[in-house]
């Protein structure tokens, strides 16, 4: 075992095999150490031929002056390994902290966030006996771009970004992993009923990609409609693709119907290589010696499925699931069904003596490789012919609160040059206050002033953003609108 950068605890004196596939592994925070050495003491049991490099990301580390929580020895031990068995880590609130998962995920090109969740009952309590879903979420894009601002004294915004590349690359993704796992039927869901242009390009993408795989049953639901529908009938899925956020709330709430979030174990790949972690926090407040480490243990087992070691995968998935069945529980999950409830160490210690066993109410976990193994898809070589694009106006944001909407559209038509383009429309928060606005909405001092010709130039942009400012209104952001085709590459005001 070789130590990069001596973490916060001391680890499990792991004795790798000849040959064994070096992985890196950063312990995290709060109780990632506790549950990282229960894992790898699990694994050397098991037989797993691998040699941890251990590094310190996280807190420790965003405290000692480094806001992205991630040294350069950090990053050279993922370089070179391609695989980081990671456990959960502390965001510091308030400063310039950066999220490490995030940070990590974009840096990497971790652009598939991958989740099974299903129940365990009758071991673990829980309301849905049938579940057994795989949830595919966007890992890069979304409002998780983390483009934000603070815009005037009442409004902050964050931009979200869904890109057509983006989104054929997580959608291509979770058909080929229900193609290669056997899986029947993929449900997309989205919000473009309100987003029309951004989930509306993720569904849209979604139908085309679909077409490709005839043998896989497909839906399209509204996210709201879709999440409530889940948490009734979550046996009625069976893979599930998401934009960011919204499959960052979906597989928590899954994981949680599960029995416990301390289940859950996620997968985070891409052509940069793979991260495996638990879903949940690190929980610093919690007394030690009572996390389950199951979810790291479980994201540790398709860890192991990567790098091709599916026997032992299978050995400890089996002992795993023993040790429930045995009603071993840590006690996030302790039920009537527990026998004996227990800690960190001796729920990893159970499961050590369980391996070489099969489960006997669970089907037992598959020692061989799958014949067709998961691959990365490869995006669309034949993109379609750019579209003809034209710039037809501007939207002008400006901060302004020293009047009512038609003092301030007066202000701006006396502002603009002749021969450019015409205020046509203003709102405030995305409802239209002028013309024939509503005087009972409510305006704060961020206000989007829509000017739009046939035809424009950038010149005659910015000519008008002279002559706003030479009028003493503050423009505080722009946003060009373009047709594409004819078609309309911006939202519509009411009227419009």
């Amino acid at each position: 075992m070789s130590s990069i950068l001596e973490p916060a605890f001391a680890p499990h004196s792991f004795q790798p095999t000849p040959g064994a596939v070096p992985v890196t592994v950063a312990p995290g925070d709060g109780i990632g150490p506790e549950i990282t050495e229960a894992v790898l003491r699990i694994l050397q049991a098991a037989g797993a031929a691998i040699a941890p490099e251990f590094v310190a990301v996280g807190e420790q580390v965003y405290r000692a002056g480094n806001t992205s929580g991630i040294p350069a020895e950090a990053w050279a031990s993922i370089d070179r390994t391609g695989v980081l068995l990671k456990g959960p880590i502390t965001t510091p609130q308030g400063g310039g902290y950066k999220s490490l998962n995030v940070t990590m995920r974009k840096t990497l090109g971790l652009y598939a966030n991958v989740r099974p969740c299903r129940s365990w009952k009758p071991v673990v309590s829980s309301r849905h006996p049938d579940m057994d879903v795989v949830i595919i979420r966007e890992n890069e894009e979304d409002l998780y771009a983390g483009i934000e601002h603070r815009q005037t004294e009442d409004v902050a915004q964050c931009l979200k970004l869904i890109t057509r590349k983006g989104s054929e690359r997580i959608i291509r993704y979770a058909f080929e992993y229900a193609r290669t796992q056997g899986r029947q039927r993929v449900t997309c869901m989205v919000k473009d009923n309100i987003m029309k242009i951004t989930d509306g390009l993720f569904h849209q993408v979604f139908e085309a990609v679909a077409a490709e795989y005839p043998e896989i049953e497909t839906n399209v639901q509204i996210i709201d409609f879709g999440m409530a529908n889940f948490v009734h009938r979550p046996e009625s899925y069976d893979v599930i693709v998401l934009p960011n956020l919204y499959g960052d709330i979906l597989s928590d709430v899954a994981a949680q119907m599960t029995g416990s979030v301390g289940m859950g174990g996620s997968i985070n790949i891409g052509n940069g290589g793979a991260l495996f972690e638990a879903i949940h926090g690190s929980a610093p407040d919690l007394p030690r010696n009572v996390a389950n480490p199951s979810g790291l243990l479980l994201a540790a087992v398709e860890m192991l499925r990567h790098i091709g070691q599916h026997p032992v995968a299978a050995r400890v998935m089996n002992a795993w699931l023993v040790t429930l069945e045995d009603g071993i529980h840590t006690a996030d999950i302790a039920s009537s069904q527990t026998v004996k409830r227990v800690g960190t160490y001796e729920f990893s210690e159970a499961v050590i003596e369980r391996l070489g066993r099969v489960p006997e109410s669970f089907t037992a976990a598959e020692a061989s490789a799958p014949t067709e193994p998961m691959k990365l898809p490869h995006l669309n070589e034949t993109s379609p012919e750019p579209a003809n694009k034209v710039l037809v106006g501007v939207d002008v944001f400006v901060d302004w609160r020293q009047g009512t909407p038609d003092q301030l559209a007066a202000a701006l038509q006396a502002a603009a040059p002749v021969n450019g383009p015409k205020l046509v429309m203003i709102t405030n928060r995305g409802v239209k206050v002028w013309p024939q606005g509503n005087p009972k909405t409510l305006c704060t001092d961020h206000w989007r002033c829509r000017f739009q010709s046939e035809t424009v130039s950038h010149a005659e942009i910015v000519a008008l953003l002279g002559a706003v400012a030479s009028a003493g209104l503050d423009f505080i952001k722009t946003e060009h609108l373009y047709t594409f085709d004819g078609q309309a590459g911006f939202s519509l005001g009411q009227g419009q």
